[in-house]
């Protein structure tokens, strides 16, 4: 395969860093990743190594804030910053390949983004895979902890709120281990306007879901402690795909792609792909 990276210019002419992998052979479909909260490109290889020998190019960006991207860690000024960025990466994609069918992959915080994304674009994309999304404000959330956390995005927008149990992404140790250790994955708290920012943006999603026509495959583990799993079985009902598919992993964490039985997501998802 071949490996591809640079930058690109982002919202307001940040620098945008992708990277991509094209297989030796034509492309039958390309992979758009959006990968999820704190993380980065680099952490799709098991995604990469399974999909780009069958065919597939793969194509990823580090968000601004995130990885090797430009930006303030984990903060966005509006979460629109994302779903901007990603149109614009889309664009350079279909430069590239002007009628390749496109299929978004997004994980997690990702997967929220491409839910949004969705809503706006989903007449560019052949179909979307979302894994793990993050598409429901959590039970205990109060409409008073809401308000105290849009106040605190306005006072202090960069303020730490919470971070993310590493142990939760996978119960392979060398998972967790590999995301402890890596350089490019940020270990701090996210930002008070970040969290206020996704709150906002799940509630559009769950607003707005039922506009969400195209074909869709949503995967989601089924003891995921970091996002709630009743997420993905709110978005599957709430869409208006006749074409939809909800795989839960029983005892599964969040990663489905880097869990121990990863070869059995990554083959569901293969054949999903092959039959669109």
């Amino acid at each position: 395969m071949e490996h591809r990276d640079g930058f690109f210019a982002g919202i307001r002419d940040s620098a945008i860093y992708y990277q991509c992998w094209q297989p030796e052979t034509d492309v039958k479909a390309v992979l758009l990743v959006v990968h999820g909260l704190a993380e980065h490109s680099g952490r799709y290889m098991n995604v990469v190594n399974h999909f780009v020998p069958l065919g597939y190019a793969v194509y990823a960006l580090d968000h601004i804030g995130h990885g090797k991207s430009e930006g303030t860690r984990v903060y966005v000024d509006r979460f629109a910053d994302y779903t901007v960025t990603l149109k614009l990466y889309f664009d350079l994609i279909r430069l590239e390949h002007p009628d390749t069918p496109v299929f978004l992959v997004g994980h997690s915080m990702g997967g929220l983004i491409g839910a949004v994304y969705l809503l706006d674009h989903q007449d560019e994309l052949a179909g979307a895979v979302l894994s793990g999304p993050l598409a429901k404000v959590p039970d205990n959330t109060s409409p008073a902890i809401l308000f105290l956390g849009k106040l605190l995005s306005t006072l202090l927008p960069k303020a730490g709120l919470l971070g993310l149990a590493a142990e939760g992404i996978s119960r392979d140790p060398a998972v967790v281990q590999a995301y402890v250790n890596d350089p490019l994955v940020y270990t701090g708290k996210t930002t008070a306007r970040l969290a206020a920012e996704l709150m906002g943006a799940v509630q559009r999603l769950n607003a707005e879901a039922a506009k969400i026509t195209l074909p869709l495959l949503i995967l989601q583990g089924g003891a995921d402690k970091l996002v709630d799993p009743a997420g993905a079985k709110l978005l599957y009902d709430t869409v208006s795909s006749v074409d939809k598919t909800l795989n839960i992993y029983e005892g599964f964490y969040h990663e489905v792609f880097n869990e121990p039985e990863r070869e059995q997501v990554l083959g569901d998802v293969e054949a999903w792909l092959a039959a669109h």
